[in-house]
């Protein structure tokens, strides 16, 4: 009779359990997800083999490398060691790969988003959802864990809430972040939710997204091993260079593309600058 009562009462529970606990229960483990420590009451958490969602041949892919190509603008394409491909603020176009696996967008110019994306696309995930709700993204494909942070994006001189994400790509052990067409500072929140980040793809216009003086203390605050410029119109890049502080070394490279692995990544941060940035 003890045990039906139990029974019971963890079923009633259940039934009642908040359906934003039983989809959060249901994501994908994050590895690089961290709690600023400035909130208050932050816990880590810890992986054990249980809270990964991914087959075992895709985590065995995890120790290869990745390699990231710049395709203009602000789109990168990064290929996982499995052979995932992927296009970053996607408008059509993405370089050497026709049709990629994964597309992210942003709808703040049509520069950075196509409605009318190819149809041999697997995966499209726009940062934004045309009915004004925060855009929520959690995908494993292969070897890769693509996920969202929305933040807010000028309309027409407003603000609109959740109308751009920074996208993250965990893959390989590396954790790798596209800030997007970003119109604002970020709070504790979001680099909360977005966590670590090896790699960083940030946009260096100064104005258009934000300030130098912004967006490297955003870029500062990541303190990430690679950083990737991208949106470069408007002010010069020495500028931003030169703002990010002695800390960060600047390496430009004649070629439009790079391989990286966790072992590999910098030990003093470094501004990679690819060919055509």
């Amino acid at each position: 009779m003890h045990r039906l009562n139990t029974f019971i009462l963890v079923s009633v529970l259940f039934a009642f359990a908040s359906p934003a606990k039983a989809q959060e229960s249901q994501r994908p483990f994050s590895q690089c997800m961290a709690v600023a420590q400035a909130l208050p009451g932050a816990s880590y958490a810890n992986l054990t083999p249980d809270d990964l969602d991914l087959r075992a041949d895709t985590v065995a892919a995890g120790s290869g490398e990745v390699e990231i190509a710049f395709a203009g603008h602000s789109t990168y394409v990064i290929t996982t060691p499995g052979g995932v491909t992927i296009a970053t603020d996607f408008n059509g176009w993405a370089g050497r790969v026709a049709a990629p696996d994964v597309v992210t967008m942003n709808k703040a110019h049509s520069s950075h988003f196509t409605l009318s994306p190819d149809e041999r696309i697997d995966h499209v995930l726009r940062g934004w959802n045309f009915d004004g709700t925060p855009a929520d993204h959690d995908v494993v494909v292969e070897d890769v864990y693509v996920r969202n942070v929305t933040t807010d994006i000028r309309n027409f001189g407003a603000m609109e809430p959740d109308g751009n994400s920074i996208f993250i790509f965990e893959v390989a052990d590396l954790c790798i972040g596209h800030l997007g067409h970003l119109h604002h500072p970020l709070e504790d929140r979001h680099f909360a939710q977005i966590g670590r980040l090896d790699i960083v793809m940030v946009p260096v216009d100064g104005g258009l997204t934000l300030s130098h003086t912004a967006m490297t203390g955003i870029a500062q605050r990541l303190q990430s091993s690679i950083l990737l410029p991208m949106h470069r119109r408007g002010a010069p890049l020495s500028s931003f260079i030169e703002m990010m502080g002695d800390k960060f070394a600047t390496d430009f490279v004649n070629e439009d593309s790079f391989t990286v692995s966790a072992r590999t990544l910098p030990r003093r941060p470094t501004i990679l600058v690819l060919k055509g940035i």
